[in-house]
């Protein structure tokens, strides 16, 4: 099977009191001291928008036009039970001006669509709000 590389995201990662994440095309570029819930901030802000792409697509596919203002608010949980950490997380997402059945459809398609969505099922529990 042959695929297409679409988009390499490379970035360098320090820990410790100085600690961050820097992006080598120098867009992303954040301190990261530890303990400090970037990581999830950062890891809940990339799944989201890759998830409002699949929202995007899934209304495509479908023939549905998408009003502008669709909103995703990722949460991102680190929790450990155990000594076991693990994530979970919630999407609240706001698809306005289509009604909720539609909606509803259109959001179960898009983690079929999403990577994240894909590369997380089975690991990382998420309920996704229709709000």
């Amino acid at each position: 099977m042959t695929h297409k590389v679409l988009f390499t995201g490379k970035t360098h990662n320090t820990n410790g009191r100085d600690g961050g994440a820097r992006s080598s095309d120098g867009f992303l570029d954040v301190k990261m001291k530890q303990p400090h819930p970037a990581a999830e901030n950062l890891f809940g802000a990339a799944w989201s928008a890759c998830y409002m792409g699949a929202i995007e697509v899934a209304a495509s596919q479908r023939q549905i036009k998408l009003p502008a203002g669709i909103a995703v608010d990722a949460e991102i949980d680190l929790n450990v039970d155990d000594g076991n950490y693990f994530l979970s997380a919630r999407f609240n997402v706001s698809v306005p001006g289509i009604d909720p059945v539609t909606a509803r459809e259109l959001l179960d398609a898009a983690h079929s669509i999403c990577p994240y969505s894909k590369a997380t099922h089975g690991n990382v529990t998420i309920v996704t709000n229709l709000v």
